[in-house]
């Protein structure tokens, strides 16, 4: 399986299906703020991953019940439950997609078709079921599970492998050793402008605002971007900056991601001044 998946992230032919999907997806999808809703912006965390609970907790409980007696009503109430719960999880899903790199794309596209095999198949069962062929209604949502479960598979190679969709720089926080780490002097910090340093080899952004002062991670928890080579920006009455490769905001009082794609907040570091200086430590 690990030979097969390194082969579909390789595998430039998908591009030439996956390049017009992309832009079906972002042309329907269009307003900001429902894009914004599924990639799970007011969450602060991706909304797909735990959109996929309901149907797959329906049909995992229908397959058990199938291989009980007298359960047929309820196993039949769980497919249908399951069928419809899919086609919202599976839009939030696509949302996700089209922001993602072509290798990630790729995976995805593959990890989207074993899913549709499965809705299929289980629309198949709920239709079987509904018309009295429990029998077959049975066997078409065991093959419906099968490929559910092979697109899970795939998707958890997507999320853990490739990183899609997890927040990117939060490991950064592991290369920081304990203790206050010396920035700044505060008199050299200009107001309102995003200035770049290290800790440890880490980058992190400082922006000033009166006496307050923001440290945050500099790395982009969608794809890494350089939140430093930024814009800043008033959204919702907050200033925030603006990653320059795909546009994801995140609030500089907070660090709240207020605009996608990416799904997650950006960390903000603790602060203090010491005798002038502004220093930072690990949370």
């Amino acid at each position: 399986m690990r030979e097969i998946l390194t082969k579909i992230e390789q595998a430039s032919r998908l591009d030439r299906v996956g390049d017009r999907l992309q832009r079906v997806v972002l042309s329907t999808l269009r307003p900001r703020r429902l894009r914004d809703v599924l990639h799970g912006v007011p969450l602060g965390h991706p909304l797909h991953p735990a959109m996929v609970q309901v149907p797959v907790g329906s049909w995992i409980s229908a397959a058990v019940l199938d291989l009980m007696p007298g359960q047929r009503r309820a196993a039949t109430a769980l497919v249908g439950l399951g069928t419809v719960s899919a086609l919202p999880a599976a839009v939030a899903g696509l949302n996700d997609w089209a922001a993602l790199s072509r290798d990630q794309r790729r995976v995805g596209l593959v990890h989207a078709a074993a899913n549709t095999v499965g809705v299929t198949l289980y629309a198949g069962s709920l239709a079987a079921r509904l018309t009295g062929r429990h029998n077959v209604g049975r066997t078409l949502g065991w093959l419906g599970l099968s490929a559910a479960s092979l697109g899970a598979y795939i998707g958890g190679h997507l999320a853990y492998k490739q990183g899609a969709q997890v927040n990117q720089s939060i490991s950064e926080l592991r290369r920081m050793s304990d203790g206050w780490h010396s920035l700044a002097e505060m008199d050299a910090l200009p107001q309102r402008t995003l200035i770049t340093r290290e800790v440890d080899d880490v980058s992190v952004i400082l922006y000033r605002h009166g006496d307050e002062v923001t440290v945050m991670l500099e790395r982009c928890p969608h794809q890494s971007g350089p939140l430093g080579e930024g814009e800043v920006q008033e959204i919702g009455g907050h200033a925030c900056v603006v990653c320059p490769w795909h546009g994801s905001a995140f609030r500089l009082n907070g660090g709240e991601v207020v605009q996608g794609p990416s799904g997650n907040d950006q960390q903000i570091l603790p602060t203090r001044i010491r005798d002038g200086v502004l220093q930072t430590r690990v949370p």
